[in-house]
């Protein structure tokens, strides 16, 4: 039963981890679309975050290899929370366009 319970711990959080990568795009797009950057721009934006990913999931894959898994997909949940909470708190005047 243990294994079930871990399979569906990590399934939620993996779940999960997904719909606050997903908010945060939108949350990211809205912001900068908001803030007047042109849709050639968000498209740069967006290039260099998936390049990010990229980078990203080759070192979350070294470390769920190094550390495990499960351990690995709740450390990166929790920098998402941050990240959204982050989001939250900043000031529209510090961003100038351009």
């Amino acid at each position: 039963m243990n294994g079930l319970r871990a399979y569906a711990a990590v399934t939620a959080a993996y779940w999960a981890f997904m719909l606050s990568d997903g908010a945060l795009r939108m949350l990211v797009l809205l912001h900068f679309n908001g803030l007047g950057f042109s849709p050639v721009q968000l498209a740069y934006l967006f290039l260099l975050y998936e390049i990010a990913g990229i980078v990203t999931n080759l070192t979350a894959g070294w470390l769920a290899a190094r550390f495990g898994l499960a351990s690995t997909l709740y450390a990166g949940l929790g920098i998402q929370i941050v990240a959204l909470a982050a989001l939250a708190q900043l000031d529209p005047g510090w961003t100038v366009v351009a």
